[in-house]
């Protein structure tokens, strides 16, 4: 079905001539037509922002990689979440937007790195898309699209064959733990399958994909006007929002419902989508899904992990998908519950002393960049901008370049770090910025992840 007329086209890779361009050639070309910064603040910061990360790297065997705390420079990572494939990402970025080989040489480095890191054998942790190697894998998978170097493809490749032939099976399907979620579960892996898919025209990995997807649809559990899903049949706690429970597993199936036309995966995202709705607190016309049950029914984060920045993903891919404009309408009741809440400038019970892509000010303000994107509506744009200028306002300078000391979890706001990561630290806030600069120099970014419909 076709999507809202409201809605922009923004394929998920729109790129510029220069990356178009054979690698040599595009050095050249971007090298030559470097963009003037004057003007240009978010830039500006965005690279004061690298040059902190750079000033903290670590030479290895392979390449380079950068401590997600500097004050511990043995808290080395590969991860997604606070590790190098990160701050790949954000070198990668910084170099399309600048055309400075310094960036290419530092993401070129980080990936080789990252070659040299990945596993034999999967252990837990070791799998999720910012928790383990599928977010290596698409680090290297953008590495890949800005070089055409072969060895970054080889390195996919290994990766996904590692999830082919270490996936447990079961009647229904394939799954790799116990968890199911975006962060560190099935849903997360099928997600970078599904890009890997496109990307490069893999069959294989689709394949893979759909039986993560039927093994998470006899997963789901009958709830309220729907079905929910539980991190892990093991744990205690059921979490609802993006990172760890329902919406990130109902996106993911709709997701598989766009690309595969199956309708049993379609069905089961429509049923976690109508559970969220029931349970959802819907006071002024807005949307805020409780961060956990038992105990937990009174605690709304606003972040992308379990709060409406997360929720309203599942509620935008289901727009595309179906042509409905209700899901839309609860992607604005979402973006409506953030901008009455009284934030940046107030601090809630989930959104204290943090300003990362995770749980605070980066991920918001780039939900409401990605809304202003698709929608053209400048109340969008308008408070993307307050709450970055409000990030900005909480950096910290350094001899080094920018960084931002805040607290990553809220039970724990004795805890102050500077993170160099994507998730909860500069890499991340680096990106935001980046993609700010893009938006006001009628750019399109070039780092779009796998869980994002923004496309």
């Amino acid at each position: 079905m076709s999507a809202p007329a409201e809605f922009n086209e923004h394929p998920r890779r729109i790129l510029t001539m220069c990356r178009a361009l054979p690698f040599t050639a595009a050095i050249l070309c971007l090298t030559g037509c470097s963009a003037a910064r004057q003007d240009r603040p978010y830039l500006d910061a965005a690279l004061q922002a690298a040059s902190w990360i750079q000033s903290v790297e670590q030479s290895t065997g392979a390449g380079k990689t950068w401590p997600a705390d500097p004050e511990n420079p043995g808290q080395v990572a590969i991860d997604l979440y606070a590790g190098s494939a990160g701050v790949v990402l954000f070198f990668l970025e910084a170099y399309a937007t600048t055309g400075e080989v310094r960036f290419l040489s530092d993401a070129r480095a980080g990936a080789d790195d990252l070659l040299a890191r990945i596993p034999e054998d999967l252990g837990r942790p070791d799998v999720g898309l910012y928790t383990g190697v599928p977010g290596v894998g698409f680090a290297l998978l953008e590495t890949y699209q800005t070089t055409r170097d072969q060895k970054y493809r080889a390195g996919v490749e290994r990766i996904v064959k590692l999830l082919r032939t270490q996936a447990r099976k079961s009647a229904d399907g394939i799954e790799w733990s116990d968890v199911t979620d975006v962060i560190g579960g099935s849903a997360g892996t099928g997600l970078l399958l599904l890009y890997v898919a496109d990307e490069l025209d893999a069959p294989e990995a689709r394949k893979l994909a759909v039986a993560a997807g039927r093994r998470l649809v006899q997963l789901g559990q009958d709830a309220e006007r729907g079905k929910k899903w539980a991190m892990s049949p093991g744990y205690d706690r059921l979490m609802p929002n993006f990172s760890h429970g329902t919406a990130g597993v109902a996106y993911f199936l709709t997701t598989l419902y766009q690309q595969t036309g199956e309708q049993a995966f379609l069905d089961a995202a429509i049923a976690g989508a109508r559970y969220l709705q029931a349970v959802a607190k819907t006071d002024d016309d807005g949307c805020l899904i409780f961060h956990h049950e038992p105990g937990g029914e009174d605690l709304f984060y606003l972040g992308w992990c379990h709060g409406p920045v997360g929720t309203a993903r599942l509620f935008y891919r289901l727009a595309e998908v179906t042509g409905d404009p209700e899901w839309m309408t609860w992607v604005r009741k979402c973006a409506r519950s953030l901008m009455t809440s009284g934030i940046p400038e107030r601090r809630t019970p989930g959104y204290w002393n943090n300003v990362g892509q995770c749980c605070g000010a980066a991920g918001v303000a780039q939900f409401f960049l990605d809304l202003y994107r698709v929608t053209g509506e400048r109340k969008y744009q308008d408070f993307a901008i307050r709450v970055t200028a409000d990030l900005l306002g909480r950096a910290t300078h350094t001899d080094g370049g920018l960084r931002w000391v805040q607290a990553e979890h809220r039970v724990r706001p004795e805890l102050m770090v500077a993170q160099t990561g994507y998730m909860q630290g500069a890499a991340g806030i680096g990106l935001l910025l980046l993609h700010l600069d893009a938006v006001n120099n009628n750019r399109q970014p070039t780092i779009v992840f796998p869980d994002t419909p923004f496309e």
